[in-house]
């Protein structure tokens, strides 16, 4: 959805920074500004400073700095769409939705309202299970078992769902009413009459939270015998396992200040951690870790540590963690992978050990590099050319996925050597095994067609190759390269500065519908492919435009990342220095009859200067 700027300067003009900041930072005053403990980064002594005057914080240590929706996206993981709704509901102001058909308006409009509705008796179930966990004997011995106290119960909303098949009954007045069956509260047995019943009976409960601290879900860990132990909610409109982390709400603040996020798989590992120094643990709902839980995780760190038990289910699990982040492992991030022994999960093994016995562990995690060659290696006799070869094909894919930078081409290097080859010839026997996989003909030796064996010996790459020619015989715009650009490497979102967001949301039409697509979807899901991409877009108003960008050309996503980005960051910079001009002549005229602009033209005008000298001085 394209949201105008002019809406967005409405919307930041209504909100105020300190109420929006005061939510998560206790602030106090000091001099003309107010300051707090920075929740980007774990200090001591305030350094974050909010500036009522001119709507804007900043941290004099780790330098975060931005606007109400920078911070929200920063300090929750929302994606901007989702923050600026936020902020909107909280002003009054309604989302202007111009760029979508009045049938997508009504259905979007509907989707808003059912998600609220569900959370809201969500959270009056919440309530109620937390209300009938006092003085319930049985579920409050078993946490005193598991060695959780009743602060750390409280702070994660622990509660208990009774005996019986209706308790809810007494919660809800309308026990039929349909908003409990859809929520996965209720179960409604078709065979039987549709006699209804409750999901959750004789359980410990544990609320599952989004980032914005909304119950969307609940996870039930039985007390008797009933099967299956753990119980989580359906899939409903506001709840995807695929997507949501337990604990991930309470941890956000242990997560900054520890600088790091531990991933274990069960509720009672988050409780158990917690408890004993580690509030920075989350876990998975009884699913694989998948690619958008990583996506998440690097909303708020750039350090993840999964967590996994040492027996052939904690082997297996780690393996599908792994390729869910494999994507994820760009050359500023840190993923590693902490095996315990084979008789513990993390709760056993702090409870047995002790918590300076865990933290050594984490300290000494394996770096994904590590695991990648030893998954690769997995049930491969490296003393044999068999046995290499088996793990050289294990590794193409787990390579491939990598995103482009220092750190994949490292990893080829590795993987080369532990196959007895050169990198190379390791790149060339894949790209032969994917060609006779595709019934083609094997290509030329990578010496001749490999962009990256060619950057080791040293041609340089060939005018066709580079992403802002094409076939296309009309001139391409600044703005065609930068949306090109990002549509080939989305990662660069994680990069770009606010004023950079802000030139590019300041093309307009036609760009705006599918540039906001594009930042939502890597909020949302992370870095992908254009083929992804390409399959998502069907039916999106901005197909049209990003197929034409796209099209003409085959090696957008191949080459030199870091060219790319200084590409990238040059036409930004140069659209920057085009709109700093508009705005400086536009703010000229209205000056012409209001003085008080005169200085802001002259801030402007200083501000398009100051970047075009730099732009000239870089030789770009």
């Amino acid at each position: 959805m394209s949201i105008p700027q002019s809406f967005l300067q409405e919307l930041l003009s209504r909100v105020d920074i300190v109420d929006v900041v005061g939510r998560y930072v206790q602030l106090k005053k000091g001099g003309a500004n107010l300051m707090g403990l920075c929740p980007f980064h774990g200090e001591k002594s305030p350094s974050f400073s909010v500036s009522p005057a001119k709507q804007f914080y900043h941290c004099f240590g780790c330098g975060k700095n931005g606007n109400s929706i920078s911070f929200l996206m920063e300090h929750t993981g929302m994606g901007f769409v989702e923050a600026v709704h936020d902020l909107a509901q909280q002003t009054g102001l309604q989302v202007p939705e111009d760029d979508l058909s009045p049938q997508q308006k009504e259905q979007a409009a509907a989707q808003r309202q059912k998600q609220a509705t569900l959370t809201d008796v969500l959270e009056h179930a919440a309530q109620a299970y937390r209300r009938l966990l006092r003085g319930a004997q049985s579920p409050i011995a078993y946490l005193r078992e598991r060695g959780v106290s009743g602060e750390v119960a409280r702070a994660y909303g622990v509660g208990y769902a009774p005996e019986g098949w209706r308790n809810l009954a007494s919660v809800f007045a309308q026990y039929d009413d349909p908003l409990l069956e859809e929520s996965g509260l209720v179960i409604t047995h078709a065979d039987d009459g549709g006699k209804r019943y409750d999901r959750f009976r004789d359980r410990v409960m544990f609320p599952i939270r989004n980032v914005k601290g909304e119950c969307i879900g609940f996870g039930g860990r039985v007390l008797g015998d009933d099967k299956p132990k753990y119980l989580n909610s359906p899939e409903t409109p506001v709840f995807h396992k695929g997507r949501e982390l337990y604990g991930l709400f309470e941890a956000r603040t242990a997560i900054r200040e520890q600088g790091y996020v531990l991933v274990t798989e069960g509720y009672m590992d988050v409780l158990a951690l917690a408890q004993r120094g580690f509030a920075n643990t989350v876990a998975t709902l009884g699913t694989a870790c998948t690619p958008e839980h990583v996506a998440k995780l690097f909303r708020f760190t750039d350090t993840v540590v999964f967590s996994f038990d040492g027996d052939t289910a904690g082997q297996r699990a780690a393996h599908k963690a792994l390729e869910g982040a494999l994507p994820y492992a760009t050359d500023t991030r840190s993923i590693k992978f902490l095996f315990l022994p084979p008789e513990h999960d993390p709760d056993s093994f702090i409870r047995s050990h002790g918590s300076d016995a865990f933290a050594r562990l984490v300290a000494g995690a394996q770096p994904l590099s590590q695991f990648l060659c030893t998954a690769a290696a997995q049930q491969c006799d490296l003393t044999t050319p068999e046995g290499r070869a088996r793990m050289s094909s294990h590794a193409a894919p787990l390579w491939a996925a990598l995103p482009e930078g220092a750190f994949k081409r490292q990893m080829l290097g590795d993987l080369a050597a532990q196959a007895q080859l050169t990198p190379a010839e390791l790149l060339e026997d894949w790209q032969n095994a994917s060609h006779r996989a595709a019934g083609h003909k094997p290509p030329p030796p990578p010496g001749h067609t490999d962009a990256l064996v060619q950057r080791r010996k040293g041609p340089a790459r060939t005018s066709a190759a580079r992403p802002t020619q094409t076939r296309r015989s009309v001139p391409v715009s600044r703005a065609d390269h930068a949306i090109r650009l990002l549509l080939a490497h989305m990662a660069f979102f994680d990069e770009l500065s606010h004023e950079h967001l802000a030139a590019l949301h300041a093309l307009g039409p036609p760009y705006s519908p599918l540039l906001a697509w594009l930042e939502e979807q890597f909020h949302e899901h992370g870095p992908q492919t254009w083929a992804v991409l390409h399959q998502r877009l069907q039916d999106h108003e901005g197909q049209a435009l990003a197929e034409q960008l796209m099209s003409g050309t085959h090696a957008q996503a191949e080459g030199d990342v870091g060219e790319w980005r200084h590409e990238l960051h040059d036409l930004l910079n140069r659209l920057l220095v085009e709109q700093l001009g508009q705005q400086a002549t536009q703010a000229l005229a209205a000056a012409m009859s209001d003085p008080a602009q005169l200085q802001h033209y002259r801030t402007l005008d200083a501000r398009r200067r100051d970047l075009l000298e730099k732009l000239n001085r870089a030789g770009t």
